[in-house]
Order: structure tokens, then sequence, then C-alpha cells
């Protein structure tokens, strides 16, 4: 039945909800990657896996919405309760540029106390003092713009791009099913709004990624309705530039009881995303929690990009995991493998191919 399936989408043919529920029941983690690595030579036939240089700022820990899995989160009365200055944001922002960078991804907490002006304020000053790509506020910040500010999401959107967003992170996905939903994150936007937010940035010209963070209270058929869900989303507005999956780093947080998910689920679910995602050019391999080794099998598993440089990580390294990959390392995992390293920016085109312009 598995390889009736795996010949299936091998002709080009969709997958349905049931294919999916029987790839994730395999144990035959050897035909999905196979599988997944033809699927994703067919897309990108070039022999080049890309990469970013970037940083993951986070211009603030302080949010209400004590998400489980979470252990970057504080409340604003705690002592190591931050929120960056202006200046500490143009010093990270300028250390990145300098390293070649040419996007951040930038999010924060769900502030109880900020308004909308004081992020287009910032967005404002930091493309007047150090411009760079912000690829910035995850569906539920936005969602949490919307509610506090009394406007709608269309209205926030717009007025963020207006002041200097450029794309949107898919952040705050986990899983998109409001089971999931309730039980590790019950204060956070539902699965239905989280798609909203999407589907409105795309309707107005932004471009997005979308992400899963399984291994947690979820089933298999709950990780293959997000994969549909993001699938159909991508068919109605062909928004989304890539598809990023991890797993749950439980340690530090209140789901510190569940074992952690190995290497062998995390291929599996990445070929199976690759198989099911037939709209989506880009998979991305999540080295910073799997670690290098898995990060270059993933490339085996239907990635074909190495994701950032991550010169700043805080949120999953408050979980313990604190993987790093310098450019260096990054170029031998891929030309060990035989393919090409070429930098790139946002938007998935070249920058830089084996260090050199």
């Amino acid at each position: 039945m598995i390889q009736s399936i795996l010949d299936k989408v091998l002709e080009g043919e969709r997958l349905t909800f049931q294919d999916g529920i029987a790839l994730f029941q395999t144990p035959d983690l050897t035909r999905l990657g196979q599988a997944a690595e033809v699927m994703m030579r067919r897309k990108h036939p070039e022999g080049v896996i890309t990469y970013a240089i970037d940083r993951n700022i986070n211009y603030t820990n302080i949010c209400y919405v004590d998400c489980d899995f979470c252990a970057f989160y504080r409340h604003k009365k705690d002592d190591d309760a931050y929120l960056l200055s202006k200046g500490e944001l143009k010093q990270k922002i300028d250390e990145l540029k300098a390293q070649g960078g040419t996007h951040t991804l930038f999010q924060g907490g769900h502030h109880p106390n900020l308004k909308l002006d004081f992020y287009e304020d910032m967005l404002r000053w930091i493309k007047q003092n150090c411009p760079i790509h912000m690829h910035a506020f995850s569906p539920p910040e936005i969602h949490h713009f919307a509610r506090i500010n009394k406007m709608s999401i269309r209205e926030v959107i717009g007025r963020l791009r207006d002041a200097g967003l450029d794309s949107i992170p898919g952040g705050g996905a986990e899983i998109l099913t409001d089971h999931s939903r309730q039980a590790i994150s019950p204060k956070k936007c539902s699965a239905d709004e989280w798609l909203d937010v999407m589907r409105q940035a795309h309707e107005l010209g932004l471009r997005t990624t979308a992400t899963m963070m399984y291994g947690h209270v979820e089933s298999y058929d709950e990780r293959v309705e997000h994969l549909v869900r993001l699938r159909e989303l991508q068919d109605e507005t062909g928004g989304f530039t890539a598809f990023i999956c991890w797993s749950l780093q439980p340690n530090h947080t209140r789901l510190e009881h569940i074992p952690p998910t190995g290497g062998f689920e995390y291929l599996k679910t990445l070929a199976i995303a690759r198989l099911m995602l037939d709209n989506f050019d880009n998979l991305q391999a999540s080295w910073v929690t799997q670690g290098p080794k898995i990060g270059q099998m993933s490339l085996k598993f239907g990635a074909n990009d190495m994701g950032g440089t991550m010169i700043e990580e805080n949120v999953v390294s408050r979980a313990g995991t604190t993987y790093c990959m310098p450019q260096k390392e990054m170029f031998h995992v891929i030309q060990e493998l035989g393919y090409t390293p070429v930098q790139r920016d946002f938007f998935y085109e070249p920058v830089k191919a084996c260090g050199k312009t």
C-alpha cells in the first residue's frame, strides 16, 4: 500500500488526507526519504542547496499568553523581562549586516501594553537607521495587535506594511487544529485565525513562511490536517515561500514530561511534508533543533534549504537546545552530499555561491 501511494505522488498525483495518514503510520523511513528526495530534485534540479545568514531578534520576552511549550516568555514584572531599545536593535542589525546578512527574523511576546504605533515607529526607525528586510511579527502577534488596538487584521497588516514590514514569519502555527491549540496554548489565536492572518497578508502583497511544531499532544491525523490546510491556502493565494517543521523542545517548559521525539520522527515528518505539500517550492532543514548531522540528512529527505546560520537564537535555546553551525561547517555539510551551497535572501534569490560573489 505504501509503495502505491509513493508511486502515485511520483506520477504527479496529489496525495489525499488518508494517504498522509498511511505514510505517517509506516516505519519504512528509507522509502519515504527516497521519494521525498526525488520530489525535491524535480523542483530543484540545479544541484544547489540554499542557506541564509540571519539573526533571530526577539525585541521583547514579555508575554501574557503562557504557552505550555515555551521556556522563553516572561511576565512584565519578572526580573529578567526585557524590551530592547532602539540602540540595541541597531547594534544587532548592524552586526548581522556586517556578516553579510540580508534579513532578520523579528518577533516578540504578546506584550499587554504596547500599541500599534509603537511597532510602526520601530519599523520606520529601523528602515531609516539600519535598513534591512524585516521578516517580522507572526500571526498570533498580529492577531494580538488587532485585538488590543480594536482594529481589523487587514488594517493592522496594512499599517505595518506601510511602516516597513516586508514579510511575515510562520511562527505560532504549532499544529493547526483547535484540539492541540486548546491543549497547549489556549490564549493564542485559533487555527482559523492563524490562517486568516496569512490569507490577508498574501492578499495585501506580503509573502510569508509556514511552520509546524509537532511532537506534543497532536495525533498523526492532526499533522496531516495541518499540512492539508496549508496546501489549501497555498492553492488559494500562492503566498508561502517555504515550510519549516521542528519538534517540541520540552525542557524547562510545562510539557517537560513529554519525551522528546528524535531524528527518525523528524525525518519522517519532513519527508511527508515534501510529498504532501506539492505546491511549496522550499522546505527548510531544522538543524537548530535536530543538530548538524540530522540537518544534513534532511537534504536526503526533501529539504532544499539549510535555513540560517543563526547568529542569534533565543527561544529554542531557552529550552536547552543550543546547536550551532558556522558558515564554514554549513558549506561542508552541503558540499559533502555533492551540492553547491548558495546564500539566498528571503525570497530565495541567490546572494552568494560557495562564499563568493
